[in-house]
Formats: structure tokens, C-alpha cells, sequence
């Protein structure tokens, strides 16, 4: 895997003529901040514990995700935990690696559109001895493979209604500036129209409970049947017939038929970007996911208008990273649970292990644009046999065989295997 570094400093020697007019920079800022020299697999570093699971941070001022402008966690919530609702300053993008559940998102200005049925309210006058009838905002079913887009502001919570655990690993856009209310509890108190005691416990200073609760009764809401929600996921918008209230927030890339790109013998790519899921347009975030099968590899590519975030879901394998001037700043093995930063315009190849290599990549724009540097759609197969002849010294039916000898778009068998094809 150290061979084509050279290569690549050649390839990106080329496409650096093209930087200022295909690629859309985050911000003189955050460009500046990309200088990094060395790029390492990363894990979390703090771990907070609650009484129904435990949240895992990576460490925010690490400078490549600076270099990235986000932050990243891991929610681990057990069954009956709840995620308290909380709100963020910044877009959320979320994918849930493993579990179900249900969640509830709180946009700011639109109505209460669910509400228990007469009967349910009469069984719970009945328990609790008055009248009562629930009203609140959208409640939708989690499982494997979601991602979930969360605007800035917006209040969510996550209850696990599964039997185990539910594990959501979320990407944070931190390029906004901080902004806190008030939690004064006379200010409280008054805003809520209740008695200072109460809204004391609404702040939450006396709770040794943490962020993610255990509901012992479970969780009594209104919600549809996943039979009625799942026929509704199928059903795609245009993107103009959306209000912020109607907008479809999350998005399953876990079936294979969902695939984008798919090779039989090398694996399937799968996007989330604003074609598909207009909310993201709002949020400038976009999403992929990714399977290579044993030993397969993914061409060496680069994001040209975003930086991304790998994280590993399943198996191992191994990845290089080049930056622009051509140096390897990352040649090592990954593994489950692990994410790796890949800044915008440094190129990057996978090889899967012999367990093969599954990953979600959350990108920093809503249309993410790769670059791919070898295959039947590359760079490479743009160029004249001649130009890469004497780019890189060789003789022209080697450079031919260089230009012409994959003929897949991104996904490669592995060797061994075309090597057993080809025998055969």
C-alpha cells in the first residue's frame, strides 16, 4: 500500500491546476488550520457516565477535527434509557450504528400534530383519576442504519424501546458560535408558570441521574405503527413541497438495494446528500456508507468540496492518506469504533481486511463531489495515453495498460481473488 505514493503526488500535481476552480472552500479560517503534517486513527477520550448508559467524546481541539470544524460522540444508551432532551448550537448528523428506538425532534414554531385517542385517555383517567389528553411533536421509529439530521436549536430526545442496546454515534458541526440561555430559576418559573421548587428540579442541579435516564414504566407516547412510518420513508419528496415541519429528518442506507454504487465481488457505496434528503441543504452536511468485502479496494479519491469524518462500523482493513503536496500523512490499520479525518483535497485508499470493512463518512458539505485517481471514471482516463507516458517516464503501452487496466468506476476486487478468476 506505500507504492502509490509517488503516484499520487503526481496525480495531485495535476489536479492542483484545477483546486481554485472546482473546489468551494469552508472559510479562510478553517483552511488555515489544515496544516497537518501527520493524521492518526482516533478513539474517544472522555467518557461520561449516566444511570441508563454512557456518552463517549473525542477529544474536541484535536487538530485534525479542528482541521474539520467538527466534534464527535457516541451515545451508548441501554434499553428503557431515555436521552434527555437536550439542543445543541450547531447541526447535528447521527447515525445509529446498532439498536432501535424512537425519538422526537421539537422544531421551533410547528404545531402538536400528534395526540392520544379517546380510549387512551379515558385508561389513563382512569389510572390517575382525571382527564387528560397528551399533545406533541412527531414521534419516528430508530433502527440500524438511520442517519438523522438535527437543525441547529432543534430539541431532541432518544428513548430505546429495543432489548439492547441502542449505539449512536453523532457528528456535531462546530463552526457556529456559542449561545446560552438564561437558567435563572425566578426567570424559569415565570417562563414556565410554575413554583420555584419546580422549576429548581427543571434544572436539573440536585439529578445524579445524568443525561440518559431509565423510564422503569417505559415510555408512554403517541405513535404510528413501523408498518405505516416505513411505507412512508419510501415514499421520496420532491424537495418543494417541504416546509420545516413536514421535512423528512432521517434516512436508512442499511439495505444493500439502497446502494449507489454496487460491485458483486467488491462492495457497494451508498450517499445521503440535498438531492435526496433536502433538510442537509439547510444543515450543509451530507453522509455515505460504505462496504468493501474481503480484501477489496476502494480507489484512491478526494472529497473537492468538503473535509469527512470515517467512522469504522464493522470489520478492519487499511487505509493510506496523502496530502497536497503528495506526502503520506497516514499509512495504518483500522478498526471498529475508530474515525479518521480526511481533509478536503487529500486523497485517500481503502483495503478491506480479510473480515471485510464497513464505514459511515459524515462530509462537511451538502453535495460532497469525489475525485476518483484510477478506474473507468478517473482522472486518469481523461488524459491522453501520450501525457501519461511522459509524466511518469514510462513506455507508452505500459502507460496504456495504467490507464486501461480497471475497468470498474470505485470498488476493486481484491487481487487474489481476480488473480483465482483469471487462472480459471
Amino acid at each position: 500500500m506505500a507504492k502509490p505514493a509517488s503516484l499520487f503526488s503526481l496525480f495531485l500535481s495535476f489536479l492542483l491546476l484545477f483546486h481554485g476552480c472546482i473546489a468551494r472552500q469552508r472559510g479562510q479560517q478553517q483552511q488555515s488550520e489544515c496544516q497537518i503534517q501527520r493524521l492518526t486513527a482516533l478513539e474517544p477520550r472522555e467518557y461520561v457516565q449516566a444511570e441508563a448508559g454512557v456518552t463517549e467524546l473525542w477529544d474536541s481541539r484535536n487538530e485534525q477535527l479542528q482541521c474539520a470544524g467538527v466534534s464527535v460522540i457516541r451515545h451508548t444508551i441501554q434499553p428503557k434509557g431515555l436521552l434527555l432532551p437536550s439542543y445543541t448550537n450547531s447541526p447535528l448528523l447521527v447515525y445509529i450504528v446498532e439498536g432501535r428506538g424512537i425519538h422526537g425532534v421539537m422544531l421551533p414554531g410547528c404545531p402538536e400534530t400528534f395526540q392520544s385517542s379517546q380510549q387512551s385517555q379515558q385508561e389513563r383517567a382512569e389510572r390517575e383519576g382525571q382527564s387528560f389528553q397528551d399533545r406533541h411533536q412527531r414521534i419516528r421509529h430508530l433502527q440500524q442504519g438511520d442517519f438523522v439530521a438535527y437543525p441547529a436549536g432543534a430539541a431532541h430526545w432518544v428513548y430505546n424501546d429495543g432489548e439492547r442496546d441502542l449505539i449512536a454515534v453523532v457528528l456535531l458541526d462546530t463552526g457556529n458560535n456559542a449561545n446560552q440561555l438564561d437558567r435563572d430559576p425566578i426567570t424559569l418559573a415565570e417562563a414556565f408558570r410554575v413554583d420555584t421548587e419546580t422549576a429548581q428540579k427543571l434544572r436539573g442541579e440536585d439529578d445524579q441521574r445524568g443525561h440518559i435516564v431509565r423510564a422503569e414504566r417505559g415510555l408512554s407516547v403517541v405513535q404510528p405503527p413501523l408498518s405505516r412510518e416505513e411505507q412512508e420513508r419510501g415514499e421520496r419528496g420532491n424537495g418543494l413541497d417541504e416546509t420545516i415541519c413536514s421535512t423528512r429528518l432521517q434516512e436508512n442506507l442499511e439495505n444493500p438495494s439502497r446502494a449507489d454504487i454496487y460491485n458483486p465481488r467488491a462492495g457497494r457505496l451508498s450517499t445521503l446528500n440535498s438531492l435526496t434528503m433536502p433538510v442537509l441543504k439547510f444543515l450543509q452536511l451530507s453522509a455515505g456508507r460504505g462496504v468493501l468485502y474481503k480484501n477489496a479496494i476502494m480507489a484512491p479519491h478526494s472529497n473537492l468540496n468538503a473535509h469527512s469524518v470515517m467512522y469504522v462500523t464493522r470489520g478492519d482493513g487499511r487505509a493510506q492518506i496523502v496530502d497536497h503536496r503528495g506526502q503520506t500523512v497516514f499509512n495504518e490499520e483500522l478498526r471498529e469504533g475508530q474515525i479518521v479525518v480526511v481533509p478536503q483535497n487529500f486523497v485517500i485508499v481503502k483495503e478491506a481486511g480479510n473480515q471485510g470493512l464497513e464505514w459511515v463518512a459524515f462530509k462537511t458539505n451538502d453535495n460532497a463531489m469525489i475525485n476518483t485517481l484510477s478506474g473507468r471514471t478517473s482522472v486518469m482516463r481523461g488524459l491522453p495515453v501520450d501525457v501519461v507516458a511522459n509524466a511518469y517516464q514510462i513506455p507508452r503501452e505500459e502507460a496504456r495498460r495504467v490507464k486501461y487496466n480497471r475497468r470498474e468506476t470505485i470498488l476493486f476486487e481484491s487481487r487474489q481473488r481476480s488473480e483465482k478468476i483469471a487462472s480459471a
